[in-house]
């Protein structure tokens, strides 16, 4: 097995090359960077920018699988500029792997391709399986095009499979260290109701779902989110029992965050449960299935 990966340097990509590594696969990896192509080691780097249509052909050679995890992080201010960046992260990045499998006229084994949770509606009551429809919004709509790029891949591969990914717990990036920063200092708290759903995943059970979806053999979507989400308010009580700290505070007002961040507000007062059902019946089992066995693994007690 030969896996070309892009977004292999970020906090998922990283995980996961550490995780692949383990099961001796070869490994291509996409950078925009010359000064990366040899950042990975027992990795080959090469170049593409997806911003002007362009990447090196040369990555193909020999891959039978790709995982597809490009795109601007999300947490950036929601600006004009901004938000079109997002999108075309995503759309432009997967537009240019369909082109260049087509010019190159090479079939894949399988794609494996990111998606998110943000594309089912926000509710505080309703828990999300893959085939509930999509919401709308800024998010919903950048997965939704997301994803629609993504089919394209299908035209050359037998098998595409997206990962709805959640909240990816580490301390290593992510959202977890902004939300402990807080915690730590004593001045934790949720933010509006805090009954919003967080639908969470330990980044090393993401890092293992990756490998595990390269083995399926049907084309599916998958939620990559543990089994048991919580609310907002459970999850910063939690962070506090773990990091040793109190958590008295009360809530942020959802106005007041919608007044600092605008639209971005969304992103800490949008709520999705969503459930991990359809990739436990294809025989994957979660390390970490609940918040407290995540955060023990974490925040170990010294």
């Amino acid at each position: 097995m030969k896996i070309l990966i892009t977004g292999a340097t970020g906090l998922v990509g990283t995980a996961l090359i550490h995780q692949l590594q383990e099961e001796d696969v070869s490994i291509h990896f996409l950078t925009t960077r010359s000064n990366q192509l040899d950042r990975i080691p027992n990795a080959k780097g090469f170049l593409w920018d997806p911003a002007n249509n362009e990447m090196d052909p040369a990555c193909w050679e020999g891959v039978t699988h790709l995982i597809h995890l490009a795109g601007t992080s999300i947490s950036i201010p929601w600006t004009v500029s901004n938000r079109k960046k997002i999108l075309e992260s995503r759309v432009h990045s997967t537009n240019l792997l369909a082109q260049s499998l087509k010019e190159q006229k090479h079939t894949l084994r399988t794609v494996v391709a990111a998606s998110a949770v943000g594309i089912y509606p926000s509710s505080i009551t309703t828990e999300y399986s893959e085939n509930a429809a999509p919401g709308t919004g800024f998010l919903a709509d950048v997965v939704t095009q997301w994803e629609t790029a993504v089919n394209a891949l299908s035209n050359h591969a037998q098998v595409v499979i997206k990962l709805r990914t959640g909240l990816v717990l580490s301390r290593k990036g992510g959202v977890l260290p902004t939300l402990a920063l807080p915690v730590n200092f004593g001045i934790g708290a949720a933010f509006g109701s805090g009954k919003q759903g967080q639908s969470w995943i330990h980044l090393s059970d993401l890092a293992r779902l990756f490998v595990f979806a390269l083995t399926q053999e049907q084309s599916a979507v998958y939620n990559a989110v543990a089994p048991n989400p919580v609310s907002q308010n459970e999850l910063i009580k939690a962070l506090g029992r773990y990091m040793k700290r109190p958590v008295f505070l009360p809530n942020i007002p959802a106005f007041l965050m919608r007044m600092v961040l605008g639209q971005r507000s969304a992103l800490v007062l949008g709520s999705q449960y969503v459930k991990a059902d359809a990739v436990q019946q294809q025989g994957f089992q979660f390390e970490y299935p609940t918040l407290e066995m995540a955060l023990h693994n974490l925040y170990p007690t010294k």
